[in-house]
């Protein structure tokens, strides 16, 4: 997996008992809200928060998303999920994570590919507006 571009943004979440299974080990599919909650946070640092992307008219959609898990994270545990953004393509963009367990361990890698869509759901090259934001931030 790659490691992406710029700087990575930092996101702590807490393994809640509803995320792990029987044996109190975090269920593999919630990895993937994890990567969501880092990609949030991406955006909102990079100063092109969903909300206002939705009001702006533009959607950003996965089309692909792929894991690797490393060592397992369990109730209780404060992870930090680290995002970087991956790089713009001619409709799309990518996003890179990394999990760490509490002792900085890596728990999980991974990435998602992601297709801008318009108001209508019809796929839009990418706004100026989210180039802009992203590539200043990557550049800091």
């Amino acid at each position: 997996m790659q490691d992406g571009i710029g700087p990575a943004v930092e996101s702590l979440i807490r393994v809640r008992y509803a995320e792990t299974d029987k044996q109190g080990v975090v269920y593999h599919a919630n990895y993937i809200i994890y990567f969501e909650v880092g990609r949030t946070d991406f955006c909102a640092s990079a100063g092109y928060p969903y909300p206002r992307m939705e009001e702006d008219g533009v959607f950003i959609v996965v089309v692909e998303a792929a894991a690797r898990y490393r060592k397992a994270a369990r109730y209780g545990d404060e992870l930090t999920v680290l995002t970087r953004f991956g790089g713009f393509r001619s409709r799309g963009c990518s996003f890179h994570y990394q999990i760490l367990l509490p002792d900085g361990t890596l728990s999980a890698e991974g990435e998602t590919h992601h297709l801008f869509l318009d108001s209508a759901g019809r796929p839009r090259t990418v706004p100026e507006a989210v180039r802009r934001a992203f590539a200043t931030f990557t550049a800091s």
